[in-house]
């Protein structure tokens, strides 16, 4: 099954090959496409001749996915959930589905969402300040104009590792109301003495990537989001099953990481992004793949790709861990 040409997004998944690759789909098979966004991974995972049970918590990108169904009968191996990516063992469960031979994760925002002004996402083009995926609950512009400078300033440092966090903290409470990501971009920049002029190696990066960075992994709870998913991916993943998962930014890649290396036997004290898992003697993943990233022709194509990196693990028969508490907000 695959989606007709009038549906398809401009969109290019980053590392679609590696990540095929890594879950070697086979005809039969069920798979959790956990991030469905445009759908460039189902897409894949469908004319390999498996069945993919598809979530999204944005409507958007389910709307979408109900076009795919409507051009493939009554019974298509394309089942949507509209609901995160934490809720998948009860998603699956709902469906009749008690394990699955794959789960597919693509970390944080899609490029959709980012073209898109009115989602207020990106600061390449001016819209409401929102960032919510979910297109419900408190917005991006909610917590900037009614949060503390301290808890602005702890946002910013602890999601955005943005060094100046207090002074841009002042600079957001001294400027509200704020309600558009152009207010927002303007009030980091002018905080931290960003000089676009300078251009060559002395170039800054524009400072109001990190502060977006940061609002938007806290109005969605990103990092719980992504610790809960990981340990919803185990409980759901038969034996011989695999994990994927890329990410695009430190913070993701550090949970990924210490979450498979303690799946496989090691077992780190617990972090501040790191619900503390109860010790076993036995591995419930097999040896996590090294990080894979993109190939320097996939960057020159697909810029989007260039901090992407992907790890992976095959599960064991070993029973899946009990977890608890939640990532640090």
């Amino acid at each position: 099954m695959t989606a007709p040409e009038s549906t398809r997004a401009p969109h290019i998944p980053v590392l679609l090959e590696e990540v095929v690759a890594a879950l070697n789909p086979q005809a039969g098979d069920l798979i959790v496409d956990a991030t469905f966004g445009a759908g460039g991974y189902t897409r894949r995972l469908l004319e390999s001749g498996a069945t993919v049970h598809a979530f999204d918590r944005d409507p958007d990108a389910i709307a979408a996915g109900q076009l795919w169904g409507e051009t493939c009968g009554e019974d298509p191996r394309l089942v949507l959930h509209a609901r995160r990516f934490s809720e998948l063992a009860e998603g699956l469960a709902e469906a009749g589905i008690a394990g699955v031979h794959g789960v597919v994760f693509d970390i944080g925002v899609s490029s959709m969402q980012l073209d898109q002004a009115a989602r207020g996402f990106a600061f390449s083009s001016d819209g409401p300040l929102d960032m919510r995926m979910s297109q419900d609950g408190p917005s991006a512009a909610d917590f900037l104009n009614e949060a503390s400078d301290e808890d602005i300033a702890d946002v910013l440092y602890r999601y955005g590792e943005e060094r100046q966090s207090r002074r841009v903290a002042r600079a957001v409470v001294a400027a509200r109301p704020l309600t558009t990501t152009g207010q927002f971009a303007a009030v980091v920049r002018k905080a931290v003495g960003y000089r676009p002029d300078i251009k060559g190696p002395k170039a800054q990066k524009d400072p109001a990537t990190r502060s977006f960075q940061a609002v938007r992994i806290h109005v969605n709870g990103e990092l719980d989001e992504l610790m809960e998913g990981l340990a919803a991916a185990e409980k759901v993943l038969l034996p011989g099953g695999r994990i994927v998962v890329v990410s695009f930014h430190s913070l993701e890649d550090r949970i990924v990481k210490q979450f498979l290396r303690e799946a496989a036997g090691a077992l780190p004290a617990g972090s501040r992004h790191m619900p503390q898992m109860a010790a076993k003697s036995v591995a419930v993943f097999e040896k996590p793949s090294a990080a894979i990233r993109p190939s320097a022709e996939e960057e020159a194509r697909n810029p989007r790709a260039r901090s992407a990196t992907l790890r992976w693990a095959v599960r064991t028969a070993s029973p899946a861990r009990a977890t608890t508490g939640r990532a640090a907000a």
